[in-house]
């Protein structure tokens, strides 16, 4: 039995554990390359650091795990959410750091109505927990706006609904927002044309509108799901427009009908409520103004009789008249004696003041003035004399002080000036000293300077054995092209200079003799020539 088993486990090829996870990896994905899983999403987890999201679904007896790519996640129209039934559509592959096989999600749809109803269900408590759908927040329409906001498709039936609606009933200025009422982008157009609305500016070139219309047509669920979007309700309450909702049919919610200030059934229902009917307002208008002519003609005819009746009841001019005219004659019998009393009184604060006139009179004040005048000078010349005596006592102590002040600040200058010559010499024996030491050092750098000219000079060049040639402008020859046969060249060296006559060609990479001149020298020996 054990040379048995032995034998067959011989036989049997040896796998590695990379080779044997990735042989598994490629069969699951043979076979399961393209699945669809229907499953509640079980913990989890939203985009981790990379982007990815991780979670499983799960049924009553078994679970996988799933994992969405950050590419993918990103086009999603349904976004995992704890406890969600999806359906999920990708491929199964093995995970060889847990040997464990998952699903990789492509595309993610609810699974079926009930569970769409309870994410909507779900989103609507809690919308309505932050009192979104408050009916305090709700505005009033207006009853007959200037200017209507559309927000909806501009090449559906419902644009035209609309217009023809308000045509018959109250034709208005209408600003239609397009946007597109299904798909992927279809949310976040509605939500950014409320707020477009609500953007543009009172008495800009473009009017604001006095109302906002959001409108679309009747469809399934997954149709009208734009509305029903959490950017879409939120943008409709916070309108500071009052805003209509008028999104599929009579039978159709949506969650945009209760943050909408008013819900209509229809678009053309919408188009409805928001203006009146122009025939009825202009009857009503006449009705009130035939009541409003006929209450003032009874108005008028009602003031007219109360006149009358006040008329009658008013005394005559007599009447009126008689209890004036009694006074009168009493006030002109007691107008004499008054007048009288009233000189003697005027008489008498005549004399007091004659009486008070006279004590103030002009020689009164002058004899007074006199007396005053007398007594001033009197004290101005024993002020004046007392005020002479303090000076001269102040004049003569100030000279007491002067010449002490003099003689001490001549002994300070003498005192001083016997110290600044002191320091002046010390001075001038530290500056002899620093001179000399600066003059020595100068000195020694002019002759090393001196020493390292001579030594880069042209002389200690030329005194090594070299010479410079020059042409017959004295310019430097530097090359063999320069020197043509029969050319006059000179040639220099440390000791003095002579001519000399070219007698072969310039060329390059071989020398040619010169023609001697006559030696003519230009400078002695020990002396310094020209560098060029």
């Amino acid at each position: 039995m054990n040379s048995e088993s032995q034998q067959t486990s011989g036989n049997a090829p040896e796998w590695s554990v990379s080779d044997l996870s990735g042989a598994l990896k490629r069969t699951i994905e043979d076979n399961f390359g393209f699945v669809r899983v229907r499953g509640e999403i079980s913990g989890y987890r939203g985009p981790v650091a990379s982007g990815h999201v991780y979670f499983s679904l799960k049924d009553t007896n078994a679970k996988i795990d799933a994992v969405i790519w950050k590419g993918v996640f990103g086009r999603l129209k349904t976004r995992p959410q704890e406890g969600l039934e999806v359906i999920a559509t990708g491929k199964i592959t093995t995970f060889a750091g847990k040997s464990s096989y998952q699903i990789v999600i492509d595309s993610l749809e609810l699974a079926g109505a009930g569970a769409l109803m309870a994410l909507l269900e779900e989103r609507r408590k809690r919308l309505a927990a932050e009192g979104l759908f408050a009916e305090e927040r709700k505005q009033l329409i207006p009853y007959l706006p200037s200017v209507i906001g559309v927000v909806t498709s501009p090449t559906g039936a419902v644009i035209r609904d609309i217009l023809h609606r308000l045509e018959d009933r109250f034709p208005r200025h209408v600003l239609v927002w397009p946007v597109r009422v299904q798909g992927e982008t279809s949310a976040a157009e509605v939500a950014n044309a409320i707020a477009g609305f609500n953007a543009l500016p009172v008495g800009g070139r473009i009017p604001r509108p006095d109302v906002i219309i959001v409108a679309r047509g009747g469809g399934s669920l997954e149709d009208l799901m734009s509305f029903n979007e959490e950017v879409v309700v939120r943008a409709a309450a916070a309108s500071e427009i009052p805003l209509v909702s008028a999104v599929g049919h009579e039978t159709d919610w949506t969650l945009i009908d209760h943050a909408a200030d008013l819900r209509a059934p229809t678009p053309t229902g919408a188009a409805e409520k928001v203006v009146p009917v122009r025939a009825e307002l202009m009857g009503f208008v006449a009705d009130l103004a035939r009541r409003h002519a006929g209450a003032m003609l009874r108005l008028s005819d009602r003031r007219r009789s109360d006149l009358r009746a006040l008329a009658r009841a008013l005394p005559g001019p007599e009447a009126v008249l008689s209890g004036p005219r009694q006074r009168l004659d009493l006030a002109a019998t007691r107008l004499a004696p008054a007048l009288a009393r009233n000189a003697r009184a005027h008489e008498q604060a005549l004399q007091a003041l004659s009486r008070r006139l006279e004590a103030r009179s002009p020689r009164v004040q002058l004899v007074r003035l006199r007396t005053q005048l007398d007594g001033f000078g009197r004290a101005l010349a024993a002020a004046r004399g007392n005020a002479v005596a303090g000076e001269r006592t102040r004049i003569a102590n100030a000279r007491d002080r002067l010449a002490t002040l003099e003689t001490r600040a001549r002994n300070a200058f003498g005192q001083s000036l016997i110290l600044r010559r002191e320091r002046v010499t010390v001075l001038s024996q530290r500056i002899e000293r620093a001179f000399g030491q600066a003059l020595h050092r100068r000195a020694d750098r002019l002759a090393s300077l001196w020493t390292l000219i001579r030594s880069l000079g042209p002389e200690a060049v030329l005194s090594r054995g070299y010479a410079l040639i020059r042409d017959e402008a004295g310019a430097l020859v530097r090359g063999v092209e320069a020197a043509q046969p029969g050319r006059a060249l000179s040639v220099q060296l440390a000791d003095g200079s002579f001519g000399v006559t070219v007698s072969g060609g310039g060329e390059s990479g071989g020398t040619r003799p010169l023609a001697p001149r006559p030696v003519r020298k230009t400078s002695t020996p020990g002396s310094q020539g020209d560098l060029f």
